[in-house]
């Protein structure tokens, strides 16, 4: 048996407290990378270990080292993912988190976050989507960012730049959050109510409802699109799909959200995304594995201070 070295103990010690001290930003930017929480958590865990087994000695600086290796893992995970995706049943969704706590998630800003963003994240390569999100979220240097990504720092601005090109195509104006909680709580009181003619009063022309049953729940297995369709949708499973439930309202990727659960267990959280226009996505997130983490007991079930259950 080999002696233990003077020091190692304190060595390792050091390691995880350095670790720890990092972790918030690395879960931030792994969650961003890959609109998955449980994803996020493993690639994370992967990097735990790989920082112990690391010959720490020749590290100068362990934040940027860490942040450079979970990019990198978030990157190949991407890439993989990206065949998963196109497996998937009915529309793919990001899986949420509770930002009541932590509302940036270990960010400098909070950008990328919301479920509208994450989404158009998922058109970006992945070079572009890791540029986008350590300079829109982390704001790291271009410099930074161009050692991390192996790439010269004239080509990452230019990654930057379409990335960013990208979202303002397809991203209009955004009302503030106290107009988005407005919008979604009179959507919630039209929806149970099956009233089309309210429901079209608070959708903009182009809206667009995404269900994600992964398969596994019961959702519409494609987008529904326009005012009057989605509103004839949601007024057609009105009478059965409200039954019995109880509301509990969180804040869900920095956006209000609402959790539906029926005798005591959640089986949706429901959001919208909003512009001057009016509600131009609804996402109804409906797969039980993505709401394993943000249905915990402590947030549901049943009448608490922030729920309802009019």
């Amino acid at each position: 048996m080999q002696p233990e070295r003077p020091g190692e103990t304190d060595t390792l010690d050091h390691a995880a407290s350095v670790f720890v001290g990092v972790r918030p930003r690395l879960f931030g930017i792994a969650y961003r990378m890959l609109g998955s929480s449980a994803e996020a958590e493993d690639l994370v865990q992967d990097v735990w270990l790989k920082w112990q087994a690391t010959d720490r000695s020749v590290v100068l600086d362990a934040a940027a080292f860490l942040s450079t290796m979970t990019t990198r893992l978030a990157i190949n995970v991407v890439q993989s993912a990206r065949s998963r995706r196109e497996t998937y049943v009915g529309p793919w969704l990001p899986e949420p988190v509770d930002t009541s706590a932590d509302p940036e998630l270990g960010a400098v800003r909070g950008e990328a976050l919301q479920f509208a963003v994450l989404l158009l994240l998922e058109k970006l390569s992945p070079t572009e989507r890791a540029s986008y999100v350590l300079r829109e979220a982390f704001d790291y240097p271009y410099r930074e960012i161009a050692d991390i990504l192996q790439l010269s720092e004239a080509n990452t601005r230019q990654l930057v730049t379409r990335a960013r090109k990208h979202i303002a195509d397809e991203r209009s104006a955004r009302v503030t959050f106290a107009e988005q909680r407005r919008l979604l709580e009179a959507f919630i009181a039209a929806a149970r109510k099956g009233d089309t003619a309210s429901l079209e009063a608070l959708f903009a022309s182009d809206i667009v409802s995404y269900s994600d049953g992964g398969g596994v729940a019961r959702a519409a297995r494609i987008p529904i699109l326009g005012r009057a369709r989605v509103a004839e949708f949601i007024s057609a499973f009105a009478s059965h799909f409200w039954t019995g439930v109880t509301l509990s309202w969180i804040e869900a990727n920095g956006q209000a959200s609402v959790l539906l659960s029926r005798d005591g267990v959640v089986f949706t959280l429901a959001t919208v995304d909003a512009s001057p226009e009016g509600i131009d996505q609804i996402l109804w997130m409906m797969n039980p594995a993505k709401l394993a983490a943000i249905s915990s007991p402590n947030v549901v079930p049943g009448p608490q201070k922030n729920s309802s259950s009019h």
